[in-house]
């Protein structure tokens, strides 16, 4: 589960901010730590809601898949609203799609439909990539996951942009042999900022099409 960034070229992440991201692990998402005690970039895996933990499973609702979750793994979603439907729309969904990816994680299925129903393309590519690498070590992340500092445009040819960070301090990965559960020390590492670009599929829904991420970004240091 080794995640090493691997430079991308920069992308445009608002019309006036650019950012250099480089994709963590096979691209984009972001959760646990490795096996080697390096944590993983890549995808943690969607939705936005209470700034406290949370782990309720979110309920299936339009045909959308129900995510349910060991009780240890929690998030705290800063992502505040803005009052506008298809921003909070694309906060929403990405919310989902984080903790469909952290569901397919946890049941240990690299093609889940649930992440694949709010990711496709290079995103969803991304994504099976990095939950294969749990499943190869046989382990699934644990802990409370923070996620902050989001900003999303919707842009003039109707994709939106997203830009988020995510503080991994308080996220392990847990070896599901053994129960074992690998704390490592915080380190500017453990704070990941990703960027996002996603389109508005013909049911209403959001979809990630491209994730990239970088790791110890000033842009999220506390």
């Amino acid at each position: 589960m080794n995640r090493r960034p691997t430079l991308l070229a920069a992308l445009a992440l608002t019309a006036t901010t650019a950012l250099t991201l480089s994709a963590c692990g096979g691209s984009e998402e972001s959760s646990a730590k490795d096996k080697d005690s390096d944590k993983i970039a890549g995808a943690a895996t969607g939705g936005g809601k209470s700034a406290s933990p949370s782990a309720s499973p979110a309920p299936a609702a339009e045909g959308r898949p129900k995510i349910e979750l060991p009780a240890d793994v929690t998030y705290t979603f800063e992502w505040k609203k803005t009052g506008d439907t298809d921003k909070d729309a694309v906060l929403s969904d990405a919310e989902q799609r984080i903790k469909a990816v952290d569901m397919a994680i946890a049941e240990q299925n690299p093609l889940h439909d649930a992440y694949r129903f709010y990711s496709e393309g290079t995103a969803a590519a991304g994504s099976q990539k990095y939950i294969q690498e749990f499943v190869d070590h046989k382990a699934r992340t644990t802990g409370v996951t923070r996620f902050y500092n989001e900003s999303v445009a919707i842009k003039a040819d109707g994709t939106a942009s997203l830009v988020y960070c995510e503080d991994q301090s308080k996220t392990f990965n847990k070896f599901l042999e053994t129960g074992k559960t690998d704390v490592t020390s915080v380190s500017k590492d453990s704070y990941v900022v990703y960027a996002g670009t996603l389109r508005k599929s013909k049911d209403g829904v959001w979809v990630t099409e491209r994730l990239i991420s970088q790791r110890g970004s000033a842009k999220c240091q506390p």
